[in-house]
């Protein structure tokens, strides 16, 4: 590629340069950034820990009775639609096996006819 007339090599170079250090500038900036926000997370993780475990512990107490409601109701709701999802799987399964099979019919055929011919052919063995 032929540079302008005046243009000199070591002057793009330059520029070059010039844009990698820009570039490196900036990644810096943002692994400092970076940094830093994560120092603020740790240190507000820590600082409100107490809160969130008072919170846990108060709500997970008062949540109490909507699980155990939760827990029977679903225990209930079982035992109603239990036996049905039961006959369903068990159709389904019923319904996947055959249609596993039914590619294999061609095959059972020609063993069927294969079969066939060898039994008519063979001559019955005598006993002496």
């Amino acid at each position: 590629m032929a540079l302008p007339r005046g243009t000199c090599c070591l002057r793009l170079r330059g520029e070059m340069l010039e844009l990698f250090a820009l570039a490196f500038l900036a990644l810096t900036l943002l692994v400092v950034a970076s940094a830093g926000l994560l120092a603020l997370k740790v240190v507000l993780w820590i600082v409100l820990l107490p809160v969130r475990l008072f919170f846990a512990l108060l709500f997970g107490l008062l949540f109490l009775p909507v699980l155990l409601l939760k827990a029977l109701l679903g225990t209930v709701a079982m035992i109603v639609v239990g036996p049905f999802l039961v006959l369903t799987l068990l159709a389904g399964a019923a319904i996947a096996f055959v249609a596993l099979l039914v590619p294999l019919l061609p095959l059972l055929a020609i063993g069927l006819v294969i079969w066939l011919v060898v039994s008519a052919t063979e001559r019955p063995v005598v006993a002496s």
